[in-house]
C-alpha cells in the first residue's frame, strides 16, 4: 500500500472519528459522512443504502445523487448493482457501471452521468446492514488500495449503526435492536414464557473502531494474541493423551492464532487507524460471509474455528463478556447459537425458556430442556445478532414463534396463553391421583420419561404412576470424562430411592448418532442415525456395557430392577445383551453382592425389522417399549431433524397404525407388556389413538400426563376404535380429520 493512500485512508478515518464525536445526529451525521467519503476518495457521489426491512435497501444518504430520491429509491436484494452487492456480500467495482451484469437505472436519483461505479456490503459479523457506493463520471477502475480503505469504512459505518449513530426518520433508520422483531424457529419443547434476554456468550460491541495511535494498538493486539496463544497451548497441554480428535480441533486452533497471514491483515487494518478490536472484527466479519458461501463441511468448521478465536480475541481486548452469571435477570430467557448439556444444566431451572440460533429437536439441549421443562425454539436465524442482554422476549414453544421486543398487543395475548396454561395445569392437579380409566373402563397406565434428578419430583407431582424411560446417558455426556462404577451406582440409587416403590426402566446407554461422548472418539459416518449407536455400540464395547449392568443391580440393592435395551433391530442383538446381564449376575453372585428381588430385561422397538422378530423373542423377551420418534423417522424414511420433510408424516397415519395395531397383536399373542414411548404419547389426540389401538401403557414428558388423562378419562375407546377402522376402511391416508371430528361431536 502506497504511503500516500495510507495517509489519506488515516486521514478518512480521522475525520470519520472527529464526526462521532461530533453533536451531529441521524440524518445529518449520516450526510456528512457521506461528503467527506466522497471528498477524500475523490468521487463525484458516495451513498449509503440501508435495509428497511429483510429483502429492501433504501437510499438513506447521499454525496451527488439527486437530494430528493433519499428515502424514497428503493431496491429488493439482488436488484440492481446495489442489490447484488447486498445480496452477494462481495464487492462490486467496475468502470462501465450501465453495462456491468444486473445494472438497473434509477431515473430519479440523476445517476445517468456517472460512468465508475464501487459497491462494498456494510455488514456486521455476517450481518447484512447495507451498501456503501462510490461513483464518479471518469470510466475509471477503483484501484485495490481505494477498495480496501473502502472496506475499513464500511465496518466502521457498521459499528456507528450498531451504536445507533444514524438513527432518524424512516424504517431504515429506526434504532436497531429497538424494534419489535417475530422470528420462527422450530418448536423442541411446548409451553410459553415470557422474560428477559440473556445471552450466552453475549456479542462485543466495539465502541472505539477509530484509533490515533496505530503503534500502541499494535501493541495492544500482539499482547491481546499472545495471551490467546498461551490460552490455547494451556488446553493443548491439558488434553494430552486424551481424545484425538479433540486434540486435532486444538491443533486447528493453535495454527489459527499464530497464523501469519491473519495477524498481517489486522495490522494493516490497524495501519489504515482502526483500533486493535475494530481490526480482530472486521477479519471475523469476512470470515462468517466466506462461512456461509462454503459448502464443505471440513472448512465450515475451520472457519468455525477462526470464528470463535477471533471472539475470544475480541474479549481479551475489551473485557466484554466474562460475567459469571452473577447478572442473569430473575426472568432469564437464553439466547445461544448453540449450547451442550453440561452449560445448560449449570443455568438449571432458573431458566424460562431457552432460543437457539441452530440446535435440533433430538440434542442433547432438547433432552435436558424437557427434562426441565423448559420451552425451547430451535433453528432461530439471526436471533444472536438481533437480540441484547435484557430485551424483553416472548417464546411460544407451541408455534416455534420468538417475540423479540413485542408489542403490547403481542405481550398480552402470550400473557393471556400463559394464564390458559396455568388454569389448565391446576385443573389437572385436581385429577393427579385418579387412575387413568376411560369411559368405557379401560385401564391405561401413565408413565413419565425422565434422565435427570432434577426429574424425579415430577412422578409425585404429574401423577405419574412410574417411570417408563430414564435415560441413562446423560450421566455420560455432561462430563469430560467416562463416569465411575460408583458413581453411576450413586447415582442410580438416588433415582429407585425417589422413586419410592414406583416401577423405573432403565434403559442402557443410548449413544451415537446425535449423542457423541466428549471423551469417546468419534467415528465419522455418512448417516449417523443408521450406524453405530445404542446396543451396537454397547455389544461392540462389552467392557462399558459390563460396568452399567454391574453399577444397576447394586444400585437396586435387592429392590426390583427393570431394564431396557434401545434400539434392537433383530433378535440376536437382544439374546446377546441379555446374555451380558446373565453373566453379570453370576459375577455379582460370587463377589456375595445383593441381587434384585426382580429383573425384566426389555427391548426398545425402535426400527420396524423388529416387529417381524421370530414368535420366539416375543415369548422371551420381559416386555417391549415402541420408541415412537426413532420408528416413526424409520418407517416413513424421513429424518426427524429435518425441518424440510420431519412435519410431513402423520402419526396418525392409517398406514402407521396399522403398523401400531400389528405390534400390539404379537405383543398380545405372547402375553408380553408393551407401552409406547416418544413425544406423541404426550400428545392428548396421538395418545387417544395410541390407546384405541390397544396400548395400555403410554410414557411422556411429566408435562403432558395432566392433558393426556383429562382426555382419556372421558373418552370411549370403543367409540374412537370403529371410527378408527371406517377412516381406514374408506382408505384415508390419515385418520386425523375423523378423529377430530369425532372428538368435536364429543364436546
Amino acid at each position: 500500500m502506497a504511503d500516500g493512500t495510507e495517509t489519506e485512508s488515516r486521514k478518512l478515518l480521522g475525520r470519520l472519528r472527529e464526526e462521532m464525536a461530533s453533536e451531529a445526529a441521524g440524518q445529518e451525521r449520516l450526510d456528512r459522512i457521506t461528503h467527506l467519503i466522497a471528498d477524500s476518495i475523490r468521487a463525484e457521489v458516495c451513498s449509503v443504502y440501508l435495509f428497511r426491512d429483510e429483502d429492501t435497501l433504501e437510499l438513506c444518504a447521499t454525496e451527488g445523487l439527486a437530494p430528493e430520491a433519499v428515502h424514497k429509491t428503493r431496491m429488493r436484494m439482488g436488484e440492481g448493482l446495489v442489490g447484488r452487492v447486498a445480496q452477494s456480500g462481495k464487492v462490486v467495482n467496475t468502470p462501465d457501471a450501465p453495462s456491468a451484469k444486473g445494472f438497473r437505472y434509477m431515473p430519479e436519483t440523476g445517476e445517468e452521468r456517472f460512468s465508475s461505479f464501487l459497491g462494498v456490503p456494510v455488514q456486521r459479523l455476517g450481518e447484512k446492514l447495507g451498501v456503501l457506493v462510490v461513483q464518479s463520471r471518469e470510466a475509471r477502475q477503483f484501484s485495490a488500495d481505494e477498495v480496501y480503505a473502502l472496506e475499513v469504512v464500511a465496518m466502521v459505518l457498521a459499528e456507528m449503526a450498531e451504536l445507533g449513530a444514524f438513527v432518524g426518520e424512516g424504517a431504515a433508520l429506526s434504532p436497531l435492536h429497538q424494534q419489535s422483531v417475530q422470528l420462527s424457529g422450530g418448536p423442541a419443547q411446548e409451553g410459553y414464557a415470557e422474560g428477559h434476554v440473556w445471552l450466552h456468550e453475549p456479542r462485543v460491541v466495539v465502541t472505539n473502531p477509530i484509533a490515533d495511535d496505530p503503534h500502541r494498538e499494535r501493541e495492544r493486539l500482539n499482547e491481546a494474541v499472545e495471551e490467546l496463544r498461551v490460552g490455547v497451548d494451556k488446553m493443548l497441554e491439558i488434553s494430552q493423551g486424551g481424545d484425538k480428535e479433540q486434540l486435532q480441533v486444538l491443533e486447528a486452533y493453535r495454527m489459527f492464532a499464530n497464523s501469519k497471514g491473519w495477524m498481517r491483515r489486522m495490522e494493516e487494518d490497524i495501519a489504515l487507524g482502526l483500533s486493535a478490536e475494530a481490526a480482530v472484527e472486521k477479519e471475523q466479519s469476512q470470515a462468517r460471509a466466506r462461512m456461509g458461501q462454503v459448502t464443505d463441511p471440513y472448512l465450515r468448521e475451520r472457519l468455525a474455528d477462526l470464528d470463535d478465536l477471533s471472539n475470544r480475541l475480541l474479549r481479551i481486548l475489551t473485557g466484554q463478556g466474562n460475567t459469571n452469571g452473577s447478572d442473569l435477570p430473575p426472568d432469564p430467557i437464553l439466547i445461544a447459537r448453540n449450547i451442550g448439556p453440561g452449560d445448560l444444566l449449570e443455568y438449571g431451572r432458573s431458566l424460562k425458556g431457552i432460543v437457539l440460533e441452530e440446535g435440533s429437536v433430538g440434542s442433547h439441549a432438547t433432552i435436558v430442556a424437557r427434562a426441565l421443562a423448559i420451552p425451547l425454539v430451535v433453528h432461530v436465524g439471526r436471533i444472536t445478532t438481533e437480540a441484547l442482554n435484557g430485551d424483553h422476549i416472548l417464546v411460544d414453544g407451541d408455534q416455534g414463534i420468538v417475540h423479540l421486543r413485542p408489542e403490547d398487543t403481542v405481550a398480552n395475548a402470550v400473557r393471556d396463553k400463559i394464564a390458559m396454561q396455568a388454569k389448565a395445569q391446576e385443573r389437572y392437579a385436581s385429577i393427579r391421583e385418579t387412575p387413568t380409566v376411560t369411559r368405557d373402563g379401560e385401564r391405561i397406565n401413565l408413565v413419565m420419561n425422565a434422565g435427570l434428578m432434577a426429574d424425579l419430583p415430577s412422578l409425585n407431582n404429574s401423577g405419574a404412576e412410574g417411570v417408563g424411560l430414564f435415560r441413562t446417558e446423560l450421566q455420560f455426556l455432561i462430563r469430560n470424562q467416562m463416569p465411575k462404577r460408583s458413581e453411576l451406582v450413586t447415582q442410580y440409587q438416588r433415582v429407585l430411592d425417589a422413586a419410592e416403590g414406583k416401577r423405573v426402566i432403565f434403559r442402557t446407554l443410548d449413544i451415537g448418532s446425535d449423542k457423541v461422548l466428549p471423551y469417546m472418539k468419534h467415528v465419522a459416518e455418512p448417516n449417523p442415525a443408521l450406524g453405530w449407536r445404542a446396543i451396537r455400540v454397547g455389544l461392540d464395547k462389552r467392557g462399558v456395557m459390563r460396568m452399567q449392568l454391574q453399577a444397576l443391580l447394586r444400585a437396586a440393592n435387592g429392590r426390583p430392577l427393570s431394564i431396557m435395551f434401545p434400539f434392537v433391530a433383530q433378535a440376536d442383538e437382544f439374546y446377546e445383551a441379555r446374555w451380558e446381564v446373565n453373566k453379570t449376575i453370576e459375577r455379582e453372585k460370587r463377589l456375595g453382592h445383593i441381587l434384585p428381588e426382580t429383573l425384566e430385561v426389555g427391548a426398545m422397538l425402535e426400527t420396524p425389522s423388529l416387529a417381524f422378530a421370530p414368535q420366539k423373542f416375543f415369548d422371551e423377551v420381559d416386555f417391549v417399549s415402541v420408541g415412537g420418534n426413532d420408528l416413526k423417522q424409520f418407517f416413513f424414511a424421513a429424518d426427524r431433524e429435518n425441518e424440510l420433510v420431519r412435519r410431513r408424516y402423520d402419526t396418525l397415519n392409517v398406514s402407521f397404525l396399522s403398523f401400531i395395531a400389528q405390534i400390539v397383536e404379537r405383543c398380545n399373542s405372547s402375553n408380553t407388556p408393551l407401552s409406547f414411548c416418544g413425544e406423541d404419547a404426550g400428545r392428548p389426540v396421538e395418545a387417544l389413538c395410541l390407546a384405541a389401538m390397544g396400548i395400555r401403557t403410554l410414557s411422556m414428558r411429566p408435562a403432558s400426563i395432566g392433558p393426556v388423562k383429562s382426555v382419556l378419562l372421558r373418552a370411549d375407546l370403543q367409540s374412537l376404535r370403529k371410527i378408527i377402522a371406517d377412516a381406514r376402511h374408506r382408505g384415508e391416508q390419515s385418520v386425523r380429520p375423523a378423529v377430530m371430528e369425532w372428538l368435536r361431536n364429543q364436546g
